[in-house]
């Protein structure tokens, strides 16, 4: 005898993990294109057909799936209301910025997300750097997990887009929840841009034009350094509900923001990595003396326990700040990649015009190739 419980399965932690729930949970991946009940593992066809060949129906037949170069496939597309719990995906680095993430909330025209693959899951730079925070995990060796919830009222989907020349094999997985959405329950939105490099006394503007009621939830930075010496001194800022020359909200330096101190200096005078479940800096990338000449950082902030909200509208700023002669800061000229993570009402504002494949490209530091 069915009961109506009152618990939707949402908001998921471990002080409801115990909670009853009409909630129904389903999964998407190549094993199960539609996520329909009792139709997964049926595959005959698929990127481990030969490898099954003895086994049959049922074994492994299609763990993944083939993108042609230039090509866009439809990952997950799902009717109804309910949301998004976790998505876990993986393919070699050299994809990570060839692969556009996109998704599309109650058949809306423009998406909501739209960041590359890698930069999505905190991995800007095309290496592997393992995470551990609470909504984004990147396990050995590639693994790339969500767990931001993606609430939907009506329909959802989810693309990937293959900018490069090469075919690319994708493993993927997504899992849902459909269930009842509260109407205070906002969408995720995601957004990429990048600075490359920044303007001489310019900002690295995040985000902005953001129109709406929301909250702020998450940054991470791919940031290369083009000057010696110390690279984080400016300020990110906050400008909400109208603020125009002066924020709301205003840091006060780089490392300070993602929650470390006096350079990310541990010992003093080597970078410390460190990844926490609300802030992180999991990746340093040194020079090595040839072609690999500049310094790399990734680094996350998630405001999970103090998100930013915003009434109206939000726009979203940082500085790049060095030291030059006589203790004077020094505007800094680097390349500063960020993708930004907030829930918002919809329609949303339109996003920018997204980037071709060389304003994405990230440079291996690779010699010449030879004549």
């Amino acid at each position: 005898m069915a009961t109506n419980y009152s618990f939707n399965g949402l908001g998921m932690g471990l002080g409801n993990l115990s909670r009853l729930s009409n909630a129904r949970t389903r999964s998407i991946s190549a094993e199960n294109f539609t996520g329909e009940k009792g139709k997964g593992g049926m595959a005959t066809e698929g990127t481990g057909a030969s490898c099954a060949r003895d086994l049959g129906q049922g074994w492994k037949v299609s763990p993944s799936i083939v993108i042609a170069p230039h090509s866009t496939v439809t990952l997950a597309d799902i009717e109804g209301s309910g949301a998004i719990q976790h998505i876990w995906l993986t393919t070699f680095p050299t994809n990570w910025r060839t692969l556009v993430l996109r998704a599309f909330w109650d058949h809306e025209e423009q998406p909501s997300i739209e960041t590359p693959y890698g930069d999505f899951f905190a991995q800007g730079w095309g290496e592997r750097a393992n995470v551990n925070s609470l909504p984004i995990a990147v396990n050995p060796a590639g693994g790339f997990n969500s767990y931001w919830e993606m609430p939907f009222r009506q329909h959802a989907r989810f693309t990937i887009e293959n900018i490069s020349s090469q075919e690319v094999v994708l493993y993927y997985q997504f899992t849902y929840t459909l269930t009842e959405v509260p109407e205070d329950a906002a969408y995720f939105h995601a957004q990429w841009r990048r600075s490359n490099p920044l303007g001489y006394k310019e900002v690295h503007t995040l985000l902005d034009n953001v129109q709406g009621k929301g909250h702020y939830v998450g940054t991470y930075l791919a940031w290369q350094v083009n000057s010696p010496g110390w690279w984080g001194e400016g300020e990110i800022k906050f400008y909400l509900d109208g603020d125009n020359e002066f924020p709301t909200i205003c840091g006060t330096g780089t490392e300070d923001y993602f929650g470390g101190a006096w350079d990310f200096e541990q010992p003093r005078g080597q970078y410390c990595a460190f990844s926490t479940p609300f802030l992180g800096l999991p990746q340093i990338i040194q020079p090595d003396g040839t072609y690999r000449s500049q310094q790399r950082f990734g680094m996350y902030r998630w405001h999970i326990m103090d998100p930013i909200r915003f009434d109206e509208d939000l726009r979203v700023t940082i500085q790049a700040l060095g030291w030059r002669s006589g203790r004077r800061y020094l505007p800094l000229q680097d390349d500063i990649a960020s993708t930004v993570y907030w829930y918002q009402t919809e329609p949303h504002a339109p996003y920018p015009t997204f980037p071709d494949a060389d304003t994405l490209e990230v440079f291996s530091g690779e010699g010449p190739a030879p004549a």
